[in-house]
Parts: C-alpha cells; sequence; structure tokens
C-alpha cells in the first residue's frame, strides 16, 4: 500500500497516526535532516513505513489520541516523519519528544540545490536561501516578488522551488502489522528486529521498549525524576536511571535481565531506585560538597550503591559511620576510574560483593584490584584541565575542609556566605602573567593553580600577582593562604619559582585529601551537613567558549552533542589517557565512523595508545572543525575544494602575514594551522572563515591568555582601512568577540 507524504503528515495534525508509548523519542541531528530532505528533492529512495494497526485498548500511545476506531502506530519511520513533520509545519507533532533545533531552521539555495540550517553571515539578506519552512506553509507565492529581481535566474529558481514543494506528494509504501494475535509483546519484538539498523538503539532503548510495552507510562515517569534532578543542578541520562533500577530490580548489570521483571516489579523497583539515588545525592552533595553537575564524580558507583542500599535493611545508611565508609569507597572508584573500563563487568563483580560482603567487602575489593594502593599521592594531583577527575576533589576539600576565601576570610560554606552564593574557579597564578614567563598551557592550567573563591574576591583579584595579594590577604586575614593549601614561603609566589610552588602545593593538597579519605573511613570526619553553594565557570575565559563555540559549530553541521570533559580509560587495563575537552563515543554521527576525540592537553595524554585503539584523535579545535566541515562537503556529494581564493589587497595580505610572525616572535605562540589555511585559501577567504564559526579559533584563545587580541584577525577586521573588505554582520561578529573578551 501506498500513502503520500501529505496524507501522512494531516493524520498526524488529526492524531490517527500516532507513536506507541515504548517508541524512544527523536533522536535524529541535523545532518540527518538535511541529508533525507536531499535526497527527497533529488528523488532518491529513503525507505518505506511499517504501521501497525490495532484497537485502542491493545496498546498505550504518546500524546492525545481520539476515543474510538482503529489506531495507526507508527513502528518504523517516525524519525523521517517527524523529521519531515517539523519542517513542513514549522513545529513538532504532539508526540514529539526530543529536540526540535534538529529540524528548525532549514533553508534552500536555489542556485546551487543545497540544503543548509540558516546562519546570518552567510545567509541574511540574500533571496536565493530559501526558508524551506516558508515555502510550505506559505506557498510559492512570497518567493515570486524576491526572485521577480533576478530575471536571467526567475524561471530556474521557480522551477526549483516547485520541485521542492512537490515532495509533498512523494508516496510512501506502507508495509502493516495487524489481526488479533499481534498483541504488544509480539510487536514490541518486531519492531526491537526493525529497528536493529539506522540511528542504533541502545540497550537501554531496547530494554525500556519492553518494559513500556507492559507498564505505558514508564518512560514518562522516568524523565520526571531525570527533570528534577536536573532542576537541582544533576544531569543523568535515561539509561543510568534504567541502569539503577536493573540493579534494584535484579541486582545484574545486564540491561537484559529485565526480560523478567514484571511492570509491577519494575514500577516497584524504579520507586526505590529513585528513592535511593536520592540519598546518595544528598549524602554527596550534603556531606561532600559535590553539590552540581560539574563536580559530581563517579556517577556509575552510585548504581552500586544503590544495590548496596536496597539490601541493607530500612533501604538506608544504618548510620553516620556506614555512610562515610560509602562516601570513602564511593570517592576512590571515582578517582581511580573503576568503572571507566568495561562497566558492566565491574558493576556485576561489585553486585556480587554487596550482595555477599557489604560496603566493607567492597572497599577490600577495591583494594585489591588497585593493588593495595588507595593513598592520595602528591603527583596525583599533576593533571591539569577541569575535566580531571582531581578537579572534584579539590572543590570537595574547598567545602569539607575549612577552606576559607581570601578576600573575605570567611569559610566557603553556604551559611557563611550570606548573599555570595556563588563560588567561582581562580587561577592562583594569572594566565597571563604565566604565558609571559614562558609556561605552557599544561603547566598554567594545572590542578595545583586552582582554588576556588566567591565572585567578588575574584573580581578584586583580577589579573594581580601572588606576590601582590597574597601578602595583603595573609596580613587583613591569618591562616587564610593555609587553608587554601598555599605554601606560605613567599619566594615560591614568584613567576619564575612556579613550577616550585606547584610541588610545594600538590604535597598540601595531598596530605589534606588523606586526612579527608582517612576520616570518612574511621567515621571521624564531623557530623555538619553542608549547604549548596554551586560553582560558575569564570565568564570571560575563552577556552570555555571556545568549547561551546565548537559544540553550536558541530550542531550546526549536523552532527551529534559531544560529551564533555570525559574521561577515556584503556579496556585492557583501565588507565586512563585522556580526560577530552569533547568526545563522541559512536563517531560524530550515531554509529557511523571512529570515536572522536578532541584533546587540548596532549602532552598529559597518551595520543598514541588512543589512536591504537582506534580514536580519530584532534589536538585542536580549528582542526577538528577542519575535519567535519570536509566530511559535510563530502557527504554532500560537493568536490572537497574551495572557490579559488578571491583576491585581497596587498595591505591585508601584509597584515594577516604580520599578525602570525608578531604572534611567533612576540607572544610565543607558533599559529601553524592559522599558515597553513593561509597558503590554501588565501587571506580574504581564512578571515571569513574564522569569523564565520561559532567556535573562536584556537589562535584567538591563545593569543587571549597571552594577553595579545591586538594579533588576532578580528582585530584587522574592525581596523577602518579594511571594513570595506568585510560585511557588516562580519565587522559586528569581531567586534563582539573582541569586546566580549575585554578587548577595545
Amino acid at each position: 500500500m501506498m500513502a503520500t507524504l501529505s496524507v501522512l503528515l494531516h493524520q498526524i495534525d488529526n492524531s490517527t497516526v500516532l507513536l506507541p508509548e515504548f517508541q524512544r523519542g527523536y533522536v535524529w541531528n541535523r545532518d540527518q535532516v538535511r541529508g533525507l530532505m536531499r535526497s527527497l528533492y533529488k528523488g532518491y529512495p529513503v525507505g518505506g513505513l511499517l504501521i501497525w494497526e490495532t484497537e485502542p485498548g491493545l496498546a498505550s500511545v504518546r500524546g492525545a489520541a481520539p476515543d474510538g476506531g482503529v489506531r495507526r502506530l507508527l513502528l518504523d519511520g517516525q524519525q523521517r516523519i517527524t523529521s519531515l513533520y517539523g519542517v513542513m509545519r514549522g513545529r513538532a507533532p504532539a508526540f514529539f519528544e526530543g529536540d526540535v533545533s534538529a529540524f528548525t531552521g532549514l533553508r534552500f539555495n536555489v542556485e546551487e540545490e543545497a540544503f543548509e540550517f540558516y546562519g546570518p553571515a552567510k545567509m541574511k539578506d540574500d533571496v536565493r536561501w530559501v526558508d524551506v519552512t516558508r515555502l510550505f506553509t506559505e506557498g510559492l507565492e512570497p518567493f515570486i516578488k524576491d526572485f521577480a529581481q533576478l530575471p536571467d535566474k526567475f524561471a530556474i529558481y521557480l522551477e526549483r522551488l516547485n520541485r521542492l514543494k512537490n515532495i509533498e506528494q512523494r508516496e510512501f509504501h506502507e508495509e502493516k502489522i495487524t489481526g488479533p494475535d499481534k498483541d504488544v509483546d509480539v510487536v514490541v519484538d518486531i519492531f526491537n528486529r526493525v529497528n536493529s539498523g539506522g540511528t542504533a538503539l541502545s540497550k537501554g532503548d531496547l530494554a525500556l521498549a519492553k518494559i513500556c510495552a507492559q507498564w505505558a507510562p514508564a518512560r514518562q515517569v522516568m524523565r520526571d525524576h531525570l527533570n528534577s534532578w536536573s532542576e537541582a543542578g544533576f544531569t543523568f541520562s535515561l539509561d543510568w536511571l534504567l541502569r539503577n533500577t536493573t540493579a534494584v530490580a535484579t541486582g545484574r548489570a545486564v540491561f537484559t535481565a529485565l526480560n523478567e521483571v514484571s511492570a509491577e516489579e519494575f514500577e516497584t523497583a524504579l520507586d526505590k531506585a529513585v528513592g535511593y539515588v536520592g540519598r546518595v545525592l544528598d549524602a554527596v552533595s550534603g556531606r561532600l560538597g559535590l553539590d552540581h553537575d560539574r563536580v559530581l564524580m563517579g556517577r556509575y558507583a552510585i548504581p552500586v550503591i544503590s544495590r548496596l542500599l536496597h539490601l541493607t535493611s530500612g533501604g538506608s545508611f544504618t548510620d553516620s559511620s556506614h555512610r562515610d565508609r560509602v562516601l570513602y569507597w564511593y570517592i576512590h572508584s571515582a578517582l581511580w576510574g573503576r568503572f571507566a573500563g568495561s562497566t558492566e563487568t565491574a558493576l556485576a563483580q561489585d553486585y556480587e560483593v554487596a550482595e555477599r560482603a557489604g560496603i566493607d567487602g567492597l572497599i577490600s575489593a577495591l583494594e585489591r584490584w588497585r593493588g593495595g594502593n588507595l593513598e592520595i599521592q602528591p603527583h596525583d594531583f599533576e593533571g591539569s584541565t577541569q575535566g580531571s577527575r582531581f578537579y572534584p576533589l579539590l572543590y570537595m576539600l574547598t567545602r569539607v575542609k575549612g577552606a576559607r576565601d581570601l578576600g573575605s576570610g570567611l569559610e566557603l560554606k553556604a551559611e557563611m556566605l550570606g548573599k555570595l552564593t556563588s563560588l567561582q574557579v581562580h587561577h592562583i597564578f594569572p594566565k597571563a602573567l604565566l604565558y609571559r614567563a614562558g609556561y605552557d598551557r599544561t603547566q598554567v592550567n594545572a590542578i595545583a593553580n586552582f582554588c576556588f573563591l566567591t565572585q567578588d574576591t575574584n573580581l578584586k583579584i583580577n589579573k594581580r600577582s601572588p606576590e601582590d595579594y597574597f601578602a595583603e590577604a595573609q596580613a587583613k586575614h591569618p591562616g587564610v593562604l593555609a587553608s587554601q593549601w598555599i605554601p606560605e614561603d613567599p619566594d615560591l609566589w614568584r613567576p619564575e619559582r612556579y613550577l616550585d610552588f606547584l610541588a610545594a602545593r600538590r604535597e598540601l593538597l595531598a596530605e589534606a585529601a588523606q586526612s579527608l579519605l582517612t576520616e570518612l573511613r574511621d567515621g571521624a570526619l564531623g557530623a555538619g551537613q553542608l549547604g549548596p553553594v554551586g560553582v560558575s565557570e569564570t565568564q570571560d575565559d575563552v577556552r570555555v567558549a571556545q568549547i561551546k563555540g565548537m559544540v553550536e559549530a558541530m550542531r550546526q553541521l549536523g552532527y551529534v552533542e559531544p560529551a564533555l570533559d570525559s574521561e577515556i580509560a584503556d579496556p585492557v587495563d583501565g588507565r586512563v589517557l585522556a580526560v577530552a575537552e569533547a568526545f563522541w563515543p559512536e563517531g560524530l554521527q550515531t554509529g557511523q565512523g571512529k570515536p572522536v576525540v578532541l584533546e587540548l592537553d596532549s602532552d598529559s595524554s597518551d595520543v598514541a595508545r588512543l589512536e591504537e585503539l582506534g580514536f580519530m584523535v584532534f589536538t585542536s579545535v580549528d582542526a577538528l572543525l577542519g575535519y567535519a566541515e570536509r566530511l559535510n562537503r563530502t557527504r554532500a556529494g560537493e568536490n572537497d575544494v574551495d572557490q579559488p581564493a578571491e583576491d585581497a589587497p596587498a595591505e591585508f595580505d601584509q597584515a594577516m602575514r604580520s599578525i602570525y610572525d608578531k604572534a611567533r616572535n612576540e607572544a610565543n605562540y607558533h599559529a601553524s594551522y592559522f599558515l597553513s589555511m593561509l597558503a590554501e585559501h588565501g587571506s580574504l577567504a581564512t578571515a571569513r572563515k574564522l569569523l564565520n564559526t561559532p567556535a573562536v579559533s584556537d589562535g584567538f584563545a591563545a593569543l587571549w591568555e597571552r594577553g595579545r587580541l591586538d594579533l588576532t584577525v578580528e582585530a584587522l577586521v574592525v581596523q577602518p582601512q579594511f571594513a570595506s573588505l568585510f560585511s557588516p554582520a562580519e565587522i559586528e561578529i569581531a567586534s563582539r568577540r573582541l569586546g566580549q573578551f575585554g578587548y577595545s
């Protein structure tokens, strides 16, 4: 049987085509949506649909549904039909659950017959970039006037738009599942088999499909709990909550164990798991100060604690000593990457130990796994970046061990801070000072160079040298430096002694961390609870902005969002290979291509081993975005060669090469990628490429850290003598970036 797309969309409008509740949400990305539209426009095959026709009482559906009549439930084709509905109607269907940005803002270039998502710098005021949703909702008429100013192309453009509009009449082959023998269990099995291709379902998706077939509200109930935790500052995935529930219901680590669990048993286990997770979060936030997502460590230790609490009489910690020993195990399992390798294997082992020997058995097993060594050593704090495992430990020490604010002298606890209820990460030795002294990025961003301060103090210290503000803080608040584990020898406060300062502070931090953990293990830690504080990133940290911009740029290119600050372990020995700024474990598109890693601190990572394991490793944002753009062009069927470079005035060419030379000679920054772009694209095209991406370039980030934004491309673009070379939008981008990071 065949059905036209326009009829299908009308049936969705009338709620006669629906989704069964056991279906997962919308998971496509922009590149998949764009690829679908391109294939339909070119007349390529895009696959058929699988429809389950059933009576209202036999299956629960997502969204509003009519009371009577046969229901047509979409089993295979949800992602395609939802994408087309979103593009053509300009809104999501009633059954939608996902990210609407995947199909929002699609444009069609009538000259190049290409689909891209809206980018103002490239498309603003260019009538050739047609809003696809507007075409389907308003028809051809609004565009006729626009194209009238292009008489030579009028007929061609109109024919291409008409061809695109006629996608509404595209016919899809429908296969139907019907009959009294096709109950929910049979259909779920068919659904799982059909969905073995395409965007791969996770093991959790498959298990949850079975559960939802028996208990329709399961997915929504779980989403409600996840939203509740998100409002409290903790973000977890559906799979993660399912992992906790599986632990409670079965004591097993694999999702297939849920096949033997009834709907009633699952509902009960979910309710208990949510309670256990709540108790764990209360303990780690109230007891350890890990009160928000950025500093929460050891997420996959929590299912083990859920299982442990389930096995404990009353489903809670037996007393404060028991709780503290559990937290001792939790911290160590997170610090040493207990679940960073084969997660299910480690979980299964720990579930068994928890049932057999409780928390004391878990601690003993962890000691054996670590070769008998659970002590914190100074070299453990040698890592850099805020993605390191020891970053949360530093925050924990600050909250629990009485660290005091360098400006006010107050302890950094909620009840002491008054209105200053947000802590900020502070570089003890300012970045610019260290870069001027010749230190590299890994040294500058060492964990031992971080401390936490109130926003007010952070702003007042700004970029002052420790030689200046340490003495002032110590004079006003005796003992405040020691409370932050800062060496009190003034000779170590000078930039030339910076590495010695780091070594001395690592000693102090290791001693404090070991003391904290010993107190937890022995039950000697004070029983006071910590109120929520939270931590905010320094607002003007260009590296944070660059990573955010990179994520947005990748999203615009149609790729899935990465995991940020992600720890990657060797599957053989569990050794941490990197704490990546961004990680795509299933490729830039889910299930397609190799895992991709962005690791900006390559000196502190085992890049060779990552590549040996089949990861694609990028050590700069520029290189990653360049690869992603080339891959996109290849997939679009375009030639992977840019248009010939537009000639630029000699003055601008000279200025672009001059900033490279000055960056190398005056700021000790070798912009090799920038130089290769100049050679390949020319100066004007290079400048425009750097401007027209949400992520600032590696060079911009490095020069900001060195206090030399005057050597950036953006600083050239805003100069009056070059204004005629760029559009007002491009000049605005350059000006906004410079202003955002304090350059005028």
